[in-house]
Formats: structure tokens, C-alpha cells, sequence
């Protein structure tokens, strides 16, 4: 942002010229005022304009023109090409963790409370009764986040440590990743991953071609095509890179990984070549070889990648709970500021009335308990100890420890479709020929059919042989004769075995390295070496059930595909045209002909929406073996039916193209008119709509069951959550498992990553890690709804623990003449935040009010959390007026029953208080965990035991007698028993929801 300097000051601020003789004329002093205010704003424009450059170091991106091998000959200075996920560095992490504490007004307010301790009119107690939990707490912290950005370091330093060739005029040198410069040749091997963008220009494959593995950037397990620069790829070495003169024209940086313009253009050759470049010349960073050895020419590095622009910063996520803890803290803070107002205008502003003030405010200031923070954390570190040690859901990792609350408060849910929904491994399941339809249970049959040759295909086969140059329509004159069902068979297996993309690859025997993968090394042809790449996980899938029916792919270039049947005669087609499947089109096909009889035939195949108008009408058509695959519409639909996301019966809106604020709005009306129906958009649509009616658009989706969005960008994934918390105020979770989704998961208010096919791009930036899409509803309705509940009593109770102490505190200033002298010092202050109640306290963390079983099975539980009623002013209130009835009940009655030593109000109050919020602990409990016991057994013990040695606080003989127990039982039951009778009656007449579920 720009950094704005105000010149007012400057202006208005005459002290300068107190100085000048007063014999000066008025005229003089305001030339010499103009003069001086005028370089004034000559100096503070030009240092705004320094600060600006100093502070502003983004610059503009532009086109560039890149000399392959010549990083020196680059006209500007590029970024270094190494990734950093710190958040802070050795200078600025102290700095941003204490301001990430102290932004928020509990902590500021504990800071501040603790720092006036140091002035001795202000002191009201021990300097460690304050600065040890302040202490503590800060400690706690600072080490939880050096931990963390070391492990960020850590990985980091990994990634960008890898070593990779680069080649130089005097041959291969192995360079850092966070070395490499624009303009670098590097070499990229089999399953390495390619380091920074950069544009394709030689391959070891014969081909020119090879695939690469994208799922890091795009989040698409298929592999992507990619072909080399013509005119490098001809040149017979790898050394002519450099006896040539050649440059590359690239675009400047964008968002967008699914477009590039470029050219190519060789100087050196008569006339100069120029090659324009496409998305298919370039081999983006973050994605990996799937095949060959390639060589590129850096283009883009670091943070100018695709890869990097397309990831947004992660924001350090606070929870809902705490906002609101922290609401309710500066509601106590008034309550505080209002409370030591009113005892020194009783007291009657008498001597320093200001120093007064501030000693009651110190006096008070228990009102804000600074255990609540200690409490809340250390329930967050059991909360996700208790996470991972769930064993339904094992492999859970909890990434973040300061949002497991959010986990019970998510009311929109964001999930990637694939993989995350689906796993992406395609089998084939069915063939359906006409009237025949063979199974799982009956592929054996069509083993059988193509182990025996086809009557019609021996005669064509025999005729064609008796002929040396056999005639191009061997069958033209033929009668037409119903197909065997053999025959049939033989066709359909063919047809699926010819009509792809699929490459079969076989490992070099040769070692990987240096110029072995330029030359011919030896290749074992073995089944057993053979694996298949192709752009989509369907096409494979295809061809391993044909291999796995007899017909093998054996072999494949970019003009002829050879297939051996099950007796092992190798057949040979040669590719006459191909045509690749668009989103347009729908379909593919390819014409082959066949080199044994010169057959010329076209396949094709493709979506149900395409090839339902072309194919012979069959009355079983609409009800089958349709195949929807990449990211579209269709596919998107039935993924949301088959998930239940929107129920078979449920009305889908599907909603058409637009391109512009015209069509957009008129689209926006016709699905305004639509009631309980589920949305179904595009990207494309979704930007526009988003530019220019956004708050429209936000509002219908919120009003659906159901919001699909196909063909999403990554940043549009992250837009979509933060439109959601932008118009909703709610609370959003995103759940993915590849790199596309990693904006989007950082973006959410809670976000789940899933460790699957993708890599662990997602696990790794996600709040909380799971290693199956099902784990992801006990992490909500149980984990998040216990840890929610838990951590909203615990921090009430905490608070009534230090609203008890305070309510004495101020029932003993009144009675005392308002007196501004605490009623419990030292280490009582310390122990009854301890010791004495800290382990009872700490151990609702335990509480759960109905069993896991019960939580799965009924969602209603999870959607009552949504409405936060668990910690709500409703709910403070209460707790309020309990801890006001409490505190001036004790006081009181230890005053009333005191007969002459102040020393035994002391005893009698202070025991009776430790009493009370033991019992009070066990009214709060809903399920009693043996834990639970052994605190409140283990925290009266510590009590009862210490008290031997706090002769400073207590008269030890008079704490041994029947009327001291017999005193602090009856104030104890006073203060307690009228709330346990009216907790029996509000249980009895309006039970909680969740009792009728355990009755």
C-alpha cells in the first residue's frame, strides 16, 4: 500500500521561529514561514516518495525476451527462483508474534495490568502472581510458532536445495534450485520435478513429445501432453544449443496456467526462424516428468511462476470462539472500569482519588481471569492430541492447534470433486453389445471369443492374401449379413484398443544420466515393464481391460499403432488422422488403416450427449456403460448425485454460458424464480456474474441446497470462500487434496487437506490433515462438536472463577469502608488459580454430553452448534449473576459468622470459595470421566494438605475445630444448592436436546 505522510503538522507547528528577534517584521517572518513550510513539503514529499520505492518493491511485470543459455543477456532483474512459506524472518518474528498476542484485547489487557505492578503506588501484590501466567503463556506461544516456521524452514530448505543439470558451453554442472536464473538451460529427468517455468525445447522420446504429471498445480491426475520446440528438437545434439543464436519472446506473468504466448525465432539461419509457442511448449513449475529426459529454457522464476501467483499467502486463522471470548472480555473490562467508578465516587473522592481508582481497577482486575488463556490453549493442545489418537480415524493430523473449535462451527462446506470426491481409479465394469451384455462375472466369454478367430475376419483375411496389392474396399460389393455375436465382439475390442491416446512406455535398461538418454539404449518389451501414459486416467483404463481381454497394446508413435492378440500375431494400423476430444465436440476419433488387408476404418467415441444422436437408436440406450470424465458439467452433475450432495429427485439449475452483464442478469432472473433448486455453474459464467452482481449471486447460492461449480480456477475457488464469509458472516470449511486447492483451503475458515493421489501439496497447507474423504464427519460431529462445547464451558467457568473472587473482593471494600486493600494475596491468589482449581477446571475438557455413536448418527446435534448458544451473552449472563449470588453469599456469610479475629473470615471464606468451585465443577459435568474424580479427590487433598503450612494466611489451631467446618459447610451449601435444585427442575421441565437422544 502507499504510504501517505501528512504535511499538516508541518504547517501548523511554529516553534521554529520562537527564536527569531521580535524586531523582525511580520512580512519577514510569514516569507520566511512560506519558505521554510515549503521545503518542509518538498522534504516530505520526496522522502514519501523514497519510503514508497523503499517499501513498494513490487514492480510491474512485463514481456521479456529470453536468450537461450544467456541469463546475463536478461534486460531486468528477476526474482530468485526459491520458495518461502515463512512468516516471519530472524529479524521481524518476535515483533509479529507479540503483535499477533497483544492485537487482541485479553492479552493487551493482561500486558497492561502486569506492567503497572512495577510502580509502587500502583502495586498491589507479588510481581509473579501476574507476570508468571503473562509469562507462561507468552513462552508457550513463541515456541509454538518457532517450532512451526522452523518445520516451514525446513521443507523449504529442502525443496529449494534440490540439485538439477544445467547446461553450460562447457558441459553439465549441477546447480540449486534456488540458483537457477532465467535464461538457464536445465535438464529435467523421469519423476523430478521441474523447478521453475520454463519453455520446452528438446526430449529424449523420438517423438518430440512428452508427459508430464500436473496434479501439484491443477489438482488433475491425468497426464498433460507436452511438446518440444520444433526447431531445437531437430538439432542432432545437445551441445548445438549453444552453436546457435536463439531467443524466446515470452508473455509476462499471468495467473492463468492454461495459456501462454510465446515465440521462438532463431537468428542465426537464413531467412530467421520464427516458431510461435502455445501452452503445450511449456513445462510449468511444481509439476513432474512423467516421461523422458527434458530439456527447457527458464522463462519465469520464483514468485513469478504460475504456480506461485496462482497460491495466496496463509493468513494466521483465529476462531470464532475466540472473537467471541474476546467480546466478552471488553464487556467485562466495562463492567470492571464502572465497578471502581462507583467505589471511589462511594468513598467520596477523598485524597488522590486517581491512585484510588487505579489500585480498584488492579483490585478487580481478577474480573479478567489471565488463566482463561493458559485454560483455552492448553484445551486446543488436548483437543488435537485427541484428534490424532483417534483410532476411527487414523492418519489425522492437526496442523493448526488454535482452531479446533472451528471444527464445531462450520455451517458452508467446500470440497473439491476430484479426488477428494472421487478416487480417480477407473475400472472397467461392462460391456453392452446390442442385446448382449457381458459383466465382471463374464469377461471369461469374451477371452474366449477373441482366442478364437471370427469366421468373417479369417475369410477377409484369407481373400486379402491371395493378392499382393489388395483392393482398398475389400468388402464394398459384400451383401450386408447380420454380425455374429463373435464378431461383434472383435470389433468392439478393436475399436477401444485403437481409439485413444494411450502410450505404451518400457524402462531403458540403461542407466539415467549423462547422454544415455539420447541414444538408443536396450529396452525390455516384457509385460511385465510395461506401463501406459496417457492425458486421462479413463484412457488407460480402457486399454488395461482390452490387454487384460487379449488384445495388447504393444506399441504407439505418432503414425501407427501395433496391437498382439492372444496367440501373439502382432497386428500394425497406421494413423491417417486423428481428431482429439474438445469441450466442444465432445467426442474423438481416429482413422487407421489396417496394413494386413488396407482396411481403412473410423472410430470414434465420446459423450452420452454426443454420440446418443449419431449411433443406431437401441431402447437400452438411455438406461447404460456412459462415460464422463474430465472436469465439466456433466461429469460434475452426476459426482453431485452419486455423492448425495442433491438427491436424485431434487430439481438441478444448470445454469447456460454468459458472457456478458446482459446475459448474466436475465439468467440471474430465471434462476431467481426457481424454489429448493440446486445450482449448477461454470467458471466462465461464475466470473462474470461474480463482476458484476456479485452480492446477487452470493445471496441465491446461500438460498440453494446445493452449489456446483465446474471448471473452477484455484483462485476462483479461494474467491468463492471468501464470498461466502464476506455475505454470510459464517463460518466456511474447505476440503481438498492437490495443489489447485491450496488457496482455497488457506482461504476457509477451517481447511482440511486429504493425502491421496495428488501428493501432499494440500495435507501440508491445511489446518487438519485426513487420509480419507469419509474421516471428514467424525472430525466434524465429534471432535469439532465436543471441542466447541468443551472449550465454551471451560472458558465460562474461568471466567466465573475470577467473576467469584472479584464480587468478594468488591463485598469486602465495601464493607471495609471501601478500602482499596485486597482481600487474598500472594501465593492464595496463586494456588486458588492452580493448584487448588485449576486441574477440576481444566478437566471439562474431558465432558461430553452424548457418545460419539450418538453424535454421528444425528446430524440435528451438529446443526444446533451453528446458532452458538454453547457461548453466547445469554449464556454469560447467567454466569454472571451465578458468580455475583456465589461471591456475595461467601463474603457475607464469612462476615456474619466471624466472631473476633479477621483472620478467620479469611479462612472461613477462603475455604468455602475452594469448596464451592469444586462443586460447581461437578454441577457443570454431563459424563463423568475417572479423571475427572481423581482431580476433584487430588485438588481437595492439595487443598486440605496445604493448609498446615500457610500459617502467614491462616490460624492453624482455629481450622482444626468443629466450628470452622461446621461454618464453611454451611456457606458452602447455601451458595451451592439452590443452583443444583434449580439445574434438577430446568432438566425436568425443558430438557436440552441431547437428553432425549440418551434417555
Amino acid at each position: 500500500m502507499p504510504l501517505m505522510m501528512s504535511e499538516e503538522g508541518f504547517e501548523n507547528d511554529e516553534s521554529d521561529y520562537h527564536t527569531l528577534p521580535r524586531a523582525r517584521t511580520a512580512r519577514r517572518r510569514r516569507g520566511l514561514e512560506r519558505f521554510v513550510c515549503g521545503g518542509w513539503k518538498l522534504l516530505c514529499t520526496s522522502c514519501c516518495d523514497w519510503l514508497v520505492n523503499i517499501c513498494q518493491r513490487k514492480r510491474e511485470l512485463k514481456a521479456r525476451t529470453v536468450w537461450l543459455g544467456c541469463p546475463e543477456k536478461c534486460e531486468e532483474k528477476h526474482p530468485r527462483n526459491s520458495i518461502k512459506n515463512q512468516k516471519y524472518n530472524i529479524f521481524t518474528f518476535i515483533p509479529g508474534v507479540l503483535y499477533e498476542q497483544f492485537k487482541f484485547f485479553l492479552n493487551l489487557y493482561f500486558l497492561v495490568v502486569s506492567c503497572s505492578q512495577f510502580v509502587p503506588a500502583l502495586k498491589i501484590g507479588y510481581l509473579y502472581t501476574y507476570w508468571a501466567p503473562l509469562g507462561f503463556v507468552l513462552a508457550v506461544t513463541i515456541m509454538r510458532e518457532a517450532i512451526d516456521e522452523f518445520r516451514r524452514f525446513q521443507r523449504d530448505k529442502e525443496v529449494n536445495s534440490q540439485l538439477y543439470s544445467k547446461l553450460t558451453v562447457r558441459g553439465k554442472v549441477q546447480v540449486k534450485s534456488s540458483d537457477i536464473q532465467v535464461g538457464d538451460l536445465i535438464i529435467v529427468e523421469k519423476n523430478q520435478r521441474i523447478p521453475s517455468d520454463m519453455v520446452f525445447l528438446r526430449t529424449s522420446e523420438k517423438a518430440g513429445s512428452c508427459f508430464i504429471r500436473t496434479d501439484q498445480l491443477d489438482g488433475e491426475t491425468d497426464w498433460k501432453l507436452k511438446v518440444a520446440v520444433s526447431c531445437t528438437q531437430r538439432l542432432p545434439a545437445l551441445g548445438d544449443l549453444f552453436s546457435i543464436s536463439a531467443y524466446v519472446y515470452a508473455q509476462k506473468p499471468q495467473l492463468d496456467i492454461h495459456s501462454f504466448e510465446g515465440t521462438f525465432t532463431r537468428e542465426d539461419s537464413d531467412p530467421p526462424i520464427h516458431e510461435s509457442l502455445s501452452i503445450e511448449n511449456t513445462l510449468w513449475a511444481n509439476t513432474i516428468v512423467a516421461s523422458g529426459t527434458v530439456i527447457g529454457v527458464v522463462i519465469y522464476t520464483g514468485k513469478e511462476t504460475r504456480s506461485v501467483m496462482n497460491t495466496s499467502n496463509p493468513k494466521n486463522k483465529v476462531g470464532l470462539l475466540d472473537l467471541e471470548l474476546n467480546q466478552l472480555t471488553k464487556a467485562l473490562f466495562v463492567a470492571l472500569v464502572a465497578l471502581s467508578v462507583v467505589m471511589v465516587t462511594l468513598q467520596g473522592f477523598v485524597g488522590p482519588w486517581y491512585r484510588s481508582l487505579f489500585r480498584f481497577l488492579l483490585l478487580f482486575s481478577y474480573i479478567i481471569p489471565i488463566s482463561l488463556r493458559v485454560n483455552l490453549d492448553m484445551g486446543k493442545a488436548a483437543y488435537g492430541w485427541m484428534i490424532m489418537k483417534d483410532e476411527s480415524i487414523p492418519g489425522t493430523v492437526v496442523r493448526t492447534s488454535t482452531i479446533p473449535e472451528e471444527l464445531g462451527r462450520l455451517v458452508y462446506l467446500l470440497t473439491d470433486k476430484t479426488g477428494t470426491l472421487t478416487q480417480n481409479e477407473m475400472v472397467f465394469k461392462r460391456l453392452h453389445l446390442g442385446t448382449v451384455s457381458y459383466g465382471a462375472d463374464t469377461m471369461d466369454e469374451i477371452q474366449g471369443h477373441l482366442r478364437n478367430p471370427c469366421p468373417q475376419m479369417q475369410s477377409q483375411a484369407g481373400g486379402n492374401n491371395a493378392s499382393s496389392t489388395p483392393p482398398r474396399k475389400a468388402q464394398s460389393s459384400a451383401p450386408k449379413v447380420r454380425k455374429s455375436v463373435s464378431s461383434r465382439v472383435h470389433e468392439a475390442v478393436k475399436a477401444i484398443a485403437l481409439c485413444h491416446n494411450v502410450s505404451p512406455v518400457y524402462e531403458s535398461r540403461a542407466g539415467v544420466g549423462g547422454e544415455a538418454e539420447y541414444a538408443e539404449a536396450d529396452q525390455d518389451f516384457s509385460d511385465g515393464n510395461r506401463t501406459y501414459q496417457a492425458a486421462s486416467p479413463d484412457e488407460v483404463a480402457l486399454v488395461q481391460w482390452t490387454e487384460s481381454v487379449g488384445l495388447t497394446l504393444v506399441s504407439r508413435d505418432l503414425g501407427s499403432v501395433q496391437l498382439r492378440t492372444p496367440s501373439g500375431q502382432i497386428q500394425t494400423y497406421c494413423i491417417l488422422q486423428m481428431f482429439p476430444f474438445t469441450s466442444e465436440s465432445k467426442r474423438m476419433g481416429v482413422i487407421v488403416r489396417d496394413e494386413s488387408t488396407a482396411e481403412i476404418t473410423f472410430y470414434m467415441k465420446g459423450a452420452d450427449v454426443a454420440m446418443s444422436s449419431i449411433v443406431q437408436y437401441n431402447d437400452w440406450l438411455e438406461e447404460e456403460i456412459w462415460m464422463l470424465t474430465g472436469d465439466k458439467l456433466e461429469t460434475a452433475t452426476c459426482i453431485a448425485k452419486s455423492s448425495h450432495l442433491v438427491s436424485r429427485t431434487q430439481d438441478i439449475h444448470i445454469f447456460r454460458p454468459v458472457t456478458n452483464r446482459g446475459e448474466a442478469h436475465l439468467e440471474l432472473n430465471a434462476f431467481r424464480r426457481k424454489h429448493d433448486c440446486a445450482l449448477v455453474i461454470s467458471g466462465d459464467s461464475l466470473e462474470v456474474c461474480l463482476k458484476y452482481y456479485e452480492h446477487e449471486l452470493a445471496e441465491l447460492a446461500c438460498q440453494c441446497p446445493a452449489v456446483v461449480c465446474c471448471r473452477c480456477s484455484p483462485t476462483q475457488k479461494a474467491r468463492i470462500a471468501k464470498l461466502l464469509q464476506h455475505h454470510t458472516g459464517k463460518r466456511t470449511c474447505a476440503v481438498g487434496d492437490g495443489g489447485n486447492d491450496v488457496s482455497m483451503i488457506q482461504a476457509a475458515d477451517c481447511g482440511i487437506g486429504i493425502e491421496g493421489k495428488e501428493g501432499r501439496q494440500a495435507s501440508l497447507a491445511a489446518d487438519f490433515s485426513v487420509t480419507q474423504f469419509r474421516h471428514i464427519g467424525r472430525l466434524l460431529m465429534v471432535h469439532g462438536r465436543s471441542s466447541y462445547k468443551r472449550s465454551a464451558a471451560l472458558g465460562q467457568f474461568v471466567m466465573h472463577r475470577g467473576l467469584i473472587i472479584s464480587t468478594m473482593q468488591a463485598v469486602f471494600s465495601s464493607v471495609f469502608y471501601f478500602a482499596s486493600v485486597p482481600l487474598y494475596q500472594g501465593f492464595l491468589m496463586v494456588g486458588y488459580a492452580t493448584i487448588y482449581t485449576m486441574f477440576p477446571v481444566f478437566s471439562l475438557v474431558l465432558d461430553q454430553d452424548v457418545k460419539p455413536e450418538t453424535a454421528m448418527l444425528y446430524p440435528e446435534l451438529y446443526k444446533d452448534l451453528t446458532k452458538g448458544r454453547s457461548l453466547s451473552f445469554k449464556t454469560f449472563l447467567v454466569w454472571v449473576l451465578i458468580s455475583i449470588y456465589q461471591g456475595g453469599i461467601l463474603m457475607y456469610g464469612a462476615l456474619l459468622l466471624f466472631e473476633s479475629e479477621f483472620v478467620h473470615v479469611l479462612a472461613i471464606s477462603f475455604t468455602a470459595l475452594i469448596l464451592t468451585e469444586l462443586l460447581m465443577v461437578a454441577l457443570t459435568i454431563r459424563t463423568w470421566h475417572w479423571l475427572m474424580a481423581v482431580a476433584e479427590v487430588l485438588s481437595l487433598g492439595c487443598y486440605v494438605a496445604s493448609l498446615a503450612f500457610l500459617n502467614e494466611y491462616f490460624d492453624v489451631a482455629f481450622i482444626t475445630t468443629v466450628t470452622f467446618v461446621w461454618k464453611v459447610s454451611a456457606i458452602t451449601m447455601v451458595s451451592c444448592l439452590p443452583l443444583y435444585v434449580l439445574k434438577y427442575l430446568k432438566r425436568k421441565l425443558s430438557p436440552p436436546s441431547y437428553t432425549k437422544l440418551t434417555s
